[in-house]
């Protein structure tokens, strides 16, 4: 939005002296001390935490404001309203009288100042921070050998993200489908989407949030965190655009508190499905799908219409079949998927972590057993039989027809009680590669050696007791390393930290023809 405070709010020259040191994007609030979310005062340059974060950015402003009943001062008191801070790690402007980003600039410029001294600085501290860690490598034996690939020494490449207030589980699932290759080429590869007209047309987009829902792009905003992910920065990106349009078009994840991952994970596929069936900007995204020759007719599945890359790459189909114990009647239809919810057997939910004794460790395979074994429906699920013309005890059993190329496999670690949603903290043994589908397959001799090998991607895993506590983080791989992703924090780990992990999410990526290995 244009802003009209400007020129009576934007007082400070770039000047290093009256900056703190350090880059920008982390410094410390002069308040609490926290150095997530740093916004700088374009009044008098104190530097504040954002309001995802302790919020005193918006209580210096607050505490400036002098009653406007003086009016003999309103002309003084106005030249230092202390109205308008940018955000140091995006460089975006915001007004709190406005309540809203701004677009525009003063008369001279002063804000684009800001912003490229800013800028300037932050580059200086990573130009002087990589060749202080070049240094270290060079002396330290150590942090050579946790990063020596093929022979030589190469930097962490991967990107945090920032938690904007318990988003955490956003972060994992970006972190976890950014290191889907083929899914995150795709969206990388797709032209930018200019969503302005008018006055701000050809103007650098910082974010605002006074958008219509007409204006907003999800597809647009994930492309943009994509390639921020894997652009080399050390600096943690801050993905409160893409987080702005979650909250306009899912209203289950707007507020702060903490959300289920794999709730998150299913509206995001669904609704990025949805606008690329749509197109925008003029273009159908379906037909720049049908143009990828990888993506080849075969691998399709469509759910909710015209396929896309999230059905091309994430869907397979079901085939759920129920029989009638009175008459014999069976029934079966075809189900499409994106992910495949997994219990965790009763018999395992003690079993607590890897190393107990109290009996065996379960294991995936139990788990996908459990799912696609021969269930006996209860009194409460009687299936209504068309032959019987009245509901029956039946018998219910699922098979796979049709693989995904990137088998998503979520386990079910929450569950209801009376009151409660209580967690299954049971550790579940799964294998890093050769997981081994071909018996859960309705057809299995109709499938290759190898199209039914899959080789895990990535995990995300939910630390603590409940769903609405906790936090999540994610491990992935990337170019043959293991990297573990915990917001702002990205480190380097190694394949025994993984399988130790509790997971909750599995992403598991169909092998290429190629040698086999180890299967499940």
């Amino acid at each position: 939005m244009e802003c009209p405070h400007l020129s009576s709010s934007v007082c400070i020259a770039p000047d290093a002296a009256k900056f703190p040191n350090g880059s920008p994007s982390s410094w410390c609030c002069s308040v609490c001390r926290s150095n997530k979310s740093p916004w700088v005062c374009l009044t008098c340059s104190s530097v504040h935490c954002g309001r995802y974060v302790n919020g005193h950015a918006k209580k210096h402003y607050e505490d400036a404001q002098v009653p406007l009943t003086n009016h003999k001062k309103s002309e003084k008191q106005d030249k230092a309203q202390h109205t308008v801070c940018m955000d140091c790690s995006s460089y975006s402007t915001y007004c709190y009288r406005c309540d809203d980003f701004v677009v525009n600039d003063t008369k001279l410029g002063l804000v684009q100042k800001v912003r490229e001294h800013l800028q300037n600085l932050e580059n200086s501290a990573f130009t002087a921070d990589r060749h202080r860690k070049r240094k270290l490598l060079e002396n330290s034996t150590l942090n050579s050998k946790l990063l020596k690939v093929n022979g030589s020494t190469t930097a962490i490449c991967a990107t945090g993200l920032r938690n904007l207030g318990n988003t955490c589980f956003m972060n994992a699932i970006l972190q976890s489908l950014s290191n889907i290759e083929q899914f995150c080429c795709y969206f990388k590869e797709l032209p930018a989407v200019e969503l302005r007209n008018g006055k701000t047309a050809g103007r650098r987009t910082y974010h605002t949030r006074s958008q219509g829902d007409n204006n907003v792009s999800l597809v647009e905003e994930f492309r943009k965190t994509l390639c921020a992910l894997w652009q080399g920065s050390q600096t943690a990106f801050s993905p409160e655009s893409l987080f702005y349009v979650v909250w306009k078009i899912m209203p289950n994840f707007r507020g702060y508190q903490q959300q289920d991952a794999h709730e998150f994970m299913r509206y995001l596929l669904d609704h990025l499905h949805l606008e690329l069936q749509g197109g925008f900007n003029g273009v159908s995204r379906s037909a720049i799908l049908q143009e990828n020759s990888t993506l080849s007719a075969s691998n399709k599945c469509c759910i909710n219409g015209a396929s896309t890359v999230v059905t091309a790459i994430f869907g397979g189909i079901l085939q759920n079949e129920v029989n009638c114990l009175i008459c014999g009647t069976e029934s079966r239809k075809f189900d499409p998927f994106l992910d495949l919810s997994l219990d965790i057997p009763s018999q395992f939910r003690s079993k607590r972590s890897k190393n107990q004794e109290n009996g065996p460790v379960c294991s995936l395979r139990d788990c996908l057993r459990s799912f696609t074994d021969l269930e006996e429906l209860d009194e409460t699920e009687l299936y209504m039989c068309h032959k019987c013309k009245k509901k029956q005890k039946s018998t219910k059993k699922f098979w796979i027809q049709k693989l995904p190329k990137v088998l998503c496999l979520h386990l079910k670690r929450f569950h209801w009680t009376a009151y409660l949603r209580n967690k299954v903290d049971t550790y579940v043994e799964f294998p890093l590669r050769g997981l081994d589908m071909k018996c859960y397959l309705l057809e299995p001799e109709n499938s290759g050696p190898e199209s039914c090998l899959y080789d895990l991607a990535a995990v995300v895993v939910h630390h603590g007791s409940g769903v609405g506590s906790g936090h999540y983080t994610a491990y992935a791989t990337h170019e043959g390393r293991w990297f573990h992703f915990n917001d702002s924090t990205v480190t380097l780990t190694d394949e025994e930290t993984v399988v130790k992990a509790k997971a909750y999410i599995l992403f598991y990526v169909e092998r290429q023809a190629k040698a086999g290995s180890d299967k499940l």
